[in-house]
């Protein structure tokens, strides 16, 4: 939407606004408490990384200017001059040191795992040492988002969720939770003012709501349009439906616990060939066709094909295909031939059509015995309740993406030992352990050569799809509903940033 208004001198300036439908409200605004779509794509409205991810996974300069490696475990970042924070604060070297000893004791060590010291040099170059040599540094940086450094300690982290200060396109106007949250441009950003002045985000969980309130004009965007209503949307007039391809992968965490918290007696799924039969069980197509509409696309690893890690031609479908008989037959082989219960947690508003997929899942693992108890809750439940360490969980079904376009993030975050090395398998819910993958996770982020990584991880790719701590599922499709009039070119990490975004 398009305001008119008229400026001091009586000239006419155009003030433009928008309003997105989002799936539900950021849990945080503070970058350092926690991780999911909501939260993050507010904050980099609020907050800026050293490098910047493009819409098409591409890295390049954020507030680094420039970088350069001086030897194989030091790099040297140049920031740019002249940023301030949203306070009028300048933005130097010492807010980005402050960020990443502020992220070592945060429940995000993973950010900065791979940082041994850092040191400014100056007020505008910082100096970035790793334990070993280290590929994708830059890649890793894009995702840790710099604070403010007096600002954060005079303000603490409570209350950082609710006044939050970065250097971003946008600063907080209003949260009124579960309502709206409402920014408004930055005029003073550094890579020039939004086009936008003022973005409202309304979180509407509800995928049939979502669409009403398109199709009433109360929103001129929304997230995750119900693969129900796409064909609806597209016979009326005055909108558009986008859709690209998803980063974003369900998937079945197992626990390996030798004791479940929801499952009597030893836990079944220390057994490979259990966890291979509940892979037998799962009709991924059935899951697409029926409950998505067609709009997913099956999961053949845990990265897609673009990343590093992926290995060509292996596809965990077609490792273990649909076949009941089979999956029976490995039940009754490792002691269970009457099967198990066990509860699967899952989350009624995060991904499309969640509580539909637990509940296939549940109808698909009757087959082989598995009476699965379906936990399902709203995600501002799910993250604390499942967060490691937990007791809670035997079987979690979440979703995970990997826009640094490497697989060893996801590896070192999900199958790395717990407990055995800072900043490694830290969402490790199954608590996994192969010393071989660690090992060869250690030797990735060990070497200056990314064919080198490549290799590495594609070596751990072919032992965790041979072990089965976690099922892949399917990529959803990325799906939104627009007006006419809103210029929306969705990106490959599914972050709606507004200030790629313009309206008539």
């Amino acid at each position: 939407m398009t305001l008119l208004a008229t400026t001091a001198g009586g000239a006419i300036s155009q003030e433009k606004s928008i309003t997105i439908g989002l799936t539900a409200d950021p849990s945080h605004l503070y970058p350092l408490a926690g991780e999911e779509l909501s939260s993050n794509i507010m904050y980099y409205h609020l907050y800026d990384p050293l490098v910047q991810r493009s819409p098409d996974l591409s890295f390049g300069p954020g507030l680094a200017k420039s970088w350069e490696t001086v030897d194989d475990t030091t790099w040297r970042f140049k920031l740019r001059e002249g940023v301030t924070f949203h306070n009028g604060n300048a933005f130097t070297a010492s807010d980005v040191v402050f960020t990443v000893e502020k992220a070592r004791e945060s429940i995000r060590p993973d950010l900065v795992a791979n940082i041994e010291t850092i040191t400014a040099i100056d007020d505008l170059t910082v100096e970035i040492t790793t334990p070993k040599p280290y590929a994708v540094l830059p890649n890793d940086l894009a995702e840790l988002l710099i604070l403010d450094e007096d600002y954060t300690i005079e303000t603490g982290d409570t209350q950082m969720d609710l006044e939050p200060m970065g250097t971003g396109p946008y600063r907080l106007d209003e949260w009124i939770k579960e309502e709206r949250l409402v920014l408004e441009a930055f005029e003073d950003y550094w890579a020039g003012p939004p086009t936008i002045d003022t973005v409202t985000f309304r979180p509407i969980t509800n995928p049939a709501t979502r669409t009403a309130a398109l199709l009433t004009g109360e929103v001129d965007v929304i997230q995750d349009l119900s693969v129900r209503d796409v064909g609806r949307v597209r016979s009326e007039g005055g909108f558009e439906v986008l859709t690209r391809p998803s980063l974003l992968n369900l998937v079945l965490a197992l626990d390996m616990r030798e004791e479940s918290p929801t499952i009597d007696g030893s836990n079944p799924m220390t057994d490979q060939r259990v966890r291979e039969a509940i892979a037998r069980a799962i009709d991924v197509e059935a899951i697409i066709e029926i409950v998505m509409n067609g709009l997913a696309t099956p999961s053949d690893q845990f990265v897609p094909a673009s990343h590093i890690g992926h290995v060509d031609g292996m596809d965990f479908r077609e490792m273990y295909p649909v076949d009941i008989e089979t999956a029976n037959d490995l039940m009754a082989e490792a002691g269970y031939p009457d099967g198990f219960a066990m509860t699967l947690d899952a989350t009624n508003d995060r991904y499309v059509n969640d509580a539909q997929i637990a509940q296939a899942l549940a109808s698909m693992l009757a087959k082989i015995d598995i009476d699965l108890d379906l936990n399902i809750m709203p995600k501002s439940n799910f993250w604390g309740y499942i967060r490691v360490p937990t007791e809670n969980s035997s079987f979690i079904m979440s979703g995970w993406d990997v826009p640094s376009g490497d697989a060893g993030s996801m590896y070192a975050s999900l199958f790395y030992t717990r407990d055995k090395k800072e900043g490694y398998g830290q969402v490790n819910r199954g608590s996994y352990s192969n010393p071989e993958v660690d090992v060869l996770i250690d030797q990735a982020d060990a070497t200056p050569s990314v064919d080198e990584r490549d290799r590495l991880l594609q070596d751990a790719t072919r032992i965790l799809m041979a072990d089965i701590p976690m099922i892949p599922v399917h990529y959803e499709q990325d799906i939104y509903g627009v007006r006419d009039g809103v210029m929306l070119e969705p990106r490959v990490d599914k972050f709606i940033w507004a200030h790629d975004m313009d309206v008539e």
